[in-house]
């Protein structure tokens, strides 16, 4: 990998990362370097524990959108021993926003559906992204629905900042076909895992996010808006998009606690940009024990806990008062 894109609130383990390696570089060192090389090791990965196990939900969404973040093809070549590409949704075109197409992964097949955003210009140009159009949820659709004719389970990766919000997919019918997907993917007889890996934007993330286990990376969000967007509606302004990222109760964290996701997967010290294997590997384990678990049930009991799952979700405080006493909740 490159050298280390450093975040803002990182630069104090960057500055004692230069200071390591200044002392690793020296030739021939002494027992005292080699006893101050260590000493350091052990206070840089303290200071990266105090750091991150303490980050406001601002600077987890600036984690999540980290450029040397493990995107979906990195995963695909890390995690699962085979993949072969499916294109098209045989009515537009093919959206490389979403990428999908038969995997393994160990000794299991699966169909894998996955937002793929890209690095650098080229490839977030033909990724667009990772904002999918309507022909992008589509061909997602399709490639689910061959998974259950062969009984295949269905694996998503959602990473996303949301469906592309541009005329021309609004004209093809963007809000109609995620729509779509929420309901048909709620009646596909066949396991589905999604994880939403860095970013889980409103209803481009939801697109194929309608799964019997729901799990978040530790560092990533998931929410119905974007902070910024979220800054611009309620404040006006962009520039209070960590207030609207505090607002918005997003986290991985926050969200088990609600009851919207079933598991957060740790990150590696430091986040996932700073050791791709290491977040690989704690992934393919998630995946293979959540896949065995899922293929003890049948169907028809995979689709009752599928719509309970989503039905549960939400919780309603009713503040309404009587006629009588003020001050007293509404009776029942």
């Amino acid at each position: 990998m490159s050298k280390l894109i450093t975040l803002p609130f990182e630069r104090p383990i960057a500055e004692l990362e230069d200071q390591l390696e200044k002392l690793e570089a020296q030739p021939n060192p002494t027992p005292a370097t080699k006893d101050a090389i260590r000493q350091m090791r052990t206070q840089v990965n303290r200071m990266k524990r105090e750091i991150y196990e303490n980050l406001n939900p601002w600077e987890i969404v600036q984690v999540a959108r980290h450029q040397q973040r493990p995107q979906t093809l990195d995963y695909l070549e890390l995690v699962f021993d085979e993949f072969v590409e499916l294109h098209g949704d045989k009515a537009y075109g093919d959206d490389r926003a979403i990428l999908t197409g038969f995997a393994k992964i160990d000794d299991r097949k699966v169909m894998f559906v996955g937002h793929q955003k890209g690095r650098n210009l080229q490839e977030r140009t033909e990724h667009n992204y990772g904002m999918a159009h309507p022909e992008g949820y589509r061909k997602a659709l399709a490639k689910m629905q061959i998974a259950a004719k062969f009984n295949l389970p269905i694996i998503c990766f959602i990473d996303t900042a949301g469906a592309f919000p541009g005329i021309e997919a609004e004209e093809r019918g963007q809000a109609y076909q995620i729509a779509y997907n929420l309901r048909e993917m709620s009646r596909i007889r066949t396991p589905i895992i999604c994880v939403i890996i860095g970013e889980g934007g409103s209803g481009g993330a939801l697109g194929i996010g309608i799964g019997d286990h729901v799990a978040m990376l530790q560092f990533s969000y998931y929410s119905v808006i974007s902070p910024e967007g979220c800054a611009g509606i309620l404040w006006k302004h962009q520039k209070f998009a960590d207030k609207a990222a505090q607002a918005l109760r997003f986290t991985a964290k926050d969200l088990l606690e609600f009851g919207i996701i079933d598991e957060v997967i740790p990150e590696p010290l430091g986040g996932a940009h700073r050791n791709h294997h290491h977040m690989a590997m704690g992934l393919k384990g998630y995946l293979t024990q959540t896949l065995r678990e899922l293929s003890k049930l049948p169907a028809d009991q995979l689709l009752d806990h599928r719509y309970d799952r989503f039905r549960r979700i939400g919780v309603l405080e009713d503040l309404a008062t009587t006629g009588g006493e003020e001050g007293q909740p509404l009776a029942g």
